[in-house]
């Protein structure tokens, strides 16, 4: 796995070590279709060690966060889950406020709008972890409601 060696060398520049409770949770994402919540990794992670508890699952997480490996998503059911974006690369995500799902789409599709907030602004986005709430298309022809908290 690649991104094993790119999450050593994060953590190597900030005087940090790949723990072998880090690595469980970076296996745990690759063997994850597309989207787990913290407490999914962590019950996976459990099956094959127990020194690894929820928290240290939480802040493999952000470290894999901020070196814009893993993505967190949150679909409206106040529950973040979380994708490993070396398998698809950074995408923007629709989710469904209707089903629950997740939907993610290439950010070239978010190129006007880049353009119309660079030029109108001289502001540069970024949009790699980015999830826009709405309907999808089954949703809205069922007359579905977004779901509010």
């Amino acid at each position: 796995m690649a991104c094993e060696k790119v999450f050593a060398e994060q953590l190597r520049k900030r005087g940090l070590r790949m723990t072998p409770q880090r690595e469980m949770v970076l296996s745990a994402l690759h063997r994850v279709d597309r989207f787990a919540t913290a407490e999914e990794l962590y019950e996976r992670v459990q099956r094959t060690s127990a020194a690894v508890d929820l928290s240290t699952v939480y802040r493999t997480l952000d470290l894999l966060r901020e070196f814009g490996m893993v993505a967190a998503i949150e679909v409206g059911d106040r529950q973040t889950r979380y994708e490993l974006l070396g398998v698809h690369g950074p995408h923007l995500h629709l989710a469904c406020q209707g089903c629950g799902r997740i939907m993610g789409i290439s950010l070239k599709a978010a190129d006007p709008l880049l353009d119309k907030l660079l030029a109108g602004y001289g502001f540069e986005a970024q949009l790699e972890d980015v999830t826009i709430p709405g309907l999808c298309a089954e949703c809205r022809a069922r007359g579905a409601e977004p779901a509010h908290d």
